[in-house]
């Protein structure tokens, strides 16, 4: 593993990110659980998507729907014959990768001293089953979706008819999906576990408007990322070949990323066509009374695949420090409180009236444990982007320090100003 992606792997484990799934009991491949700050970085991640996808525009709306589907459903979306990875089984260890990894492959043949011979290519379903029903033996074979986005589809119709909606409109929604990965790996990257956040956008049936649209949704998915704070050097668009365009798009393009393992896709812009609609029968009437298929331009990020990339472009080490430079606004914490000497009760009690008066409007950290610079060396690795000092000047004056997270700058501020000073840096 890339020296950058040990540190990150070990920070996210220390300081509380990411944990491995089930490890107390020697793990799940492919499973990852959120620590304390993990779950706060993935929260505000979903919550500036919804921000800026739904609660920013008059075009789109959300749902969340249900995990598991009726079978018919991934049969009449080409699931059940289409969403497949080629396979190969090593024929000495039995270790089996997807066909088209020839990197993973080559890399495998390195460890065997003998040439390696593989099996041919065999088609994989991605899908995982479930049992549904109470009585062993009578159960019902259902599907964990692969793809949250059936869910916008099958729902078409309820959310034309339950709000004011009309074409051009998006339906929107945040939620796990789960797949029988080949081979999991370069931490989270690759899991059998995730989530995703995606708009299904319905336009008129022609080029001209399909074209427009995809270009525009190309732009704003781009600009959300590199507004939020992501090295616009280290993304990139990425067109699919024909060859390796999902069953159901029509043309699409990747946003990738440069991770220490190479350019990797972490958001797919995709025009659907009407494949969608049209496999569940479903049309929409216009205005004026004509009935159509529209056709989807389609936006499908990856929740923890972009936690790992805002993690790994904001990771930086300046001597002793390691910092997390990450967007104040994704940042688990956005401000912490410490008293300069813990064994004060004068400056422990105001220090901790500051930190519960802020607690209510940011999430707030409350450190008193060793001296003030470790303090500030462990909220640098957490990517706190503000700490906030209680001192002897303090109880004297009633101003602060706050120091910067990316400057290690302080400044002295007046405690009734603090709230409204941190409301301005966020906005």
């Amino acid at each position: 593993m890339d020296e950058k992606m040990q540190q990150i792997v070990a920070l996210c484990k220390r300081r509380g990110f990411i944990f491995p799934g089930s490890e107390i009991y020697g793990g799940l491949t492919g499973t990852w659980d959120c620590g304390p700050l993990g779950v706060e970085l993935k929260n505000n991640i979903k919550k500036q998507w919804w921000l800026s996808m739904v609660q920013s525009r008059e075009d789109v709306v959300g749902i969340d729907a249900s995990i598991v589907m009726n079978k018919t459903v991934w049969e009449k979306s080409g699931h059940l014959k289409a969403f497949t990875d080629p396979l190969v089984e090593c024929k000495i260890c039995h270790s089996r990768f997807r066909a088209d990894k020839k990197e993973e492959i080559e890399n495998h043949e390195k460890t065997h001293k003998d040439k390696v011979s593989w099996t041919e290519p065999k088609n994989f379903n991605l899908l995982v089953k479930a049992l549904f029903g109470v009585l062993e033996g009578e159960q019902s074979e259902v599907y964990l979706r692969g793809e949250i986005t059936q869910g916008a589809f099958v729902n078409f119709e309820n959310v034309v008819s339950s709000t004011r909606v009309k074409i051009p409109f998006g339906i929107a929604q945040i939620g796990k999906a789960f797949r029988n990965e080949i081979t999991p790996g370069n931490f989270t990257y690759r899991s059998r576990e995730f989530e995703q956040m995606e708009l299904e956008f319905f336009v008129e049936n022609n080029d001209k408007e399909a074209d427009k649209w995809f270009d525009y949704w190309k732009e704003q998915r781009m600009s959300w990322y590199a507004g939020l704070g992501i090295n616009k050097d280290n993304l990139r668009f990425r067109k699919h070949e024909d060859s390796e365009r999902a069953h159901y798009a029509k043309y699409a393009e990747d946003i990738e990323y440069n991770a220490p393992f190479g350019w990797s896709e972490f958001e797919g812009i995709h025009h659907r066509g009407d494949y969608d609609l049209k496999a569940h029968a479903l049309n929409y009437v216009g205005e004026n009374g004509e009935k159509y298929t529209p056709w989807v331009i389609e936006t499908s990020g990856g929740v923890d695949r972009s936690m790992l990339f805002f993690l790994l472009d904001s990771f930086s080490k300046e001597g002793e420090r390691t910092v997390l430079k990450l967007h104040p606004k994704l940042a688990p914490y956005k401000v912490a409180v410490f008293p300069l000497l813990a064994n004060k009760e004068d400056l422990v009690k105001r220090a901790r009236s500051i930190f519960e008066n802020l607690k209510p409007q940011f999430m707030t950290a409350w450190d008193d444990r060793g001296n003030i610079g470790k303090r500030y060396l462990a909220q640098d690795e957490a990517g706190t982007p503000w700490c906030v000092t209680v001192d002897f000047q303090t109880l004297e004056d009633e101003t602060v320090t706050v120091r910067d997270r990316d400057t290690a700058k302080q400044k002295r501020i007046k405690v009734e100003e603090l709230s409204q000073y941190f409301q301005n840096k966020l906005t």
